[in-house]
């Protein structure tokens, strides 16, 4: 499993989609939901709202 490359949280699918939707689609290096909102200075439930958003539009990161 992967962890996030500031705090070394553990990290879910859905952060590592949201960092490959959001920062680079061929990262290796991922940012937990909390150090991406803070990236890209956002709230998390926006994220999540996104992820969501994503999945439904049938994006393959989202799966």
């Amino acid at each position: 499993m992967s962890e996030c490359k500031h705090c070394k949280k553990k990290l879910s699918a859905t952060e590592i989609a949201l960092t490959r939707k959001l920062v680079n689609r061929m990262a290796n290096e991922f940012l937990c939901l909390t150090c991406l909102a803070s990236h890209f200075s956002v709230s998390e439930e926006l994220l999540l709202k996104k992820a969501e958003e994503f999945k439904k539009s049938g994006c393959l990161l989202f799966q």
